[in-house]
């Protein structure tokens, strides 16, 4: 295992679905998504779960029994400056969320700790945040070239320029980290949104994958003409978390009822004939 990762056990299969786990909600997102990876993955891929040290071992356990393997990793060798600038008082002041609304439990330094999965001893990854939901298989990802993300869209057509790097394609290698460093440490770096901005800017030829391989959930009230559940592989809950009590649970609703099934192990319904926004 490359510096600053631990683990238990070795990989168990060349290629793997990859998630970060930053705190206590996140480990209770990454349980549905985990779930959710099992009903859907066709190669019996590995499940990895990337943590930071500060995740108790009660939040990581049930993780562990779905079959995951736990990766520890420390945040990353960066500067002061670098660390200072990416506080998440100065981040959220210096770059105001004004579309929807980071939860408390938003810790922006610990999102680079990402990059890390290029370290990992996989020749291909799948990317996916622990607020993701795989409703359809998206194991075709494996077979596609790094760095292919979908665009950032849940508000207008302006939107497709920028990517959303809640899924991503990626192939580890120890060399491409060494090259992230230098970049992502640079002086006077600031990166907006963090990881996403970083890997824009580092695959500036990223390849674009169909919204329907991560639809974001806001598309539900702000451009419902591109809803289209039988075409959603990935739902994700961008902004406002689908566990938390939240000013948009109301208008979610059907969104968040799909979220805790996976959560709590109940049936899950045939989403590609659930009624669209249009009906809720």
């Amino acid at each position: 295992m490359s510096d600053g990762l631990r683990s238990a056990r070795g990989a168990g299969a060349r290629h793997a679905y990859v998630t970060l786990v930053t705190n206590a909600d996140f480990a209770l997102g990454a349980r549905a998504l985990i779930r959710s990876l099992k009903r859907t993955d066709g190669r019996a891929s590995d499940i990895c779960v990337l943590h930071t040290g500060g995740v108790a071992e009660a939040d990581l356990a049930p993780l562990s029994d779905l079959g995951a393997r736990l990766v520890e990793t420390d945040l990353l060798p960066t500067s002061d400056a670098f660390n200072a600038a990416h506080t998440r008082d100065k981040l959220h002041r210096d770059a105001p969320f004004t579309k929807g609304t980071k939860p408390a439990f938003h810790t922006p330094l610990d999102n680079f700790c990402k990059l890390r999965l290029w370290q990992l001893d996989y020749e291909r990854v799948i990317f996916l945040d622990a607020d993701t939901l795989v409703l359809q298989p998206i194991d075709r990802l494996f077979d596609y070239p790094e760095l292919c993300a979908a665009p950032n869209v849940y508000e207008s057509l302006a939107d497709f320029r920028r990517m959303n790097s809640g899924v991503f394609t990626a192939r580890p290698h120890a060399q491409t980290f060494e090259k992230m460093l230098p970049l992502l440490d640079a002086p006077g770096a600031f990166w907006r949104r963090t990881d996403q901005t970083f890997l824009q800017e580092f695959f500036p030829g990223w390849h674009g994958l169909p919204v329907f391989d991560n639809m974001l959930q806001y598309v539900w009230f702000n451009l419902p003409e591109l809803w289209s559940w039988p075409d959603i592989r990935v739902l994700h809950f961008q902004y406002e978390k689908p566990w938390q009590d939240h000013d948009k649970a109301d208008r979610l609703k059907p969104l968040i009822d799909l979220w805790r099934a996976h959560a709590d192990g109940s049936e899950i319904p045939d989403t590609t004939a659930l009624p669209g926004p249009a009906a809720s």
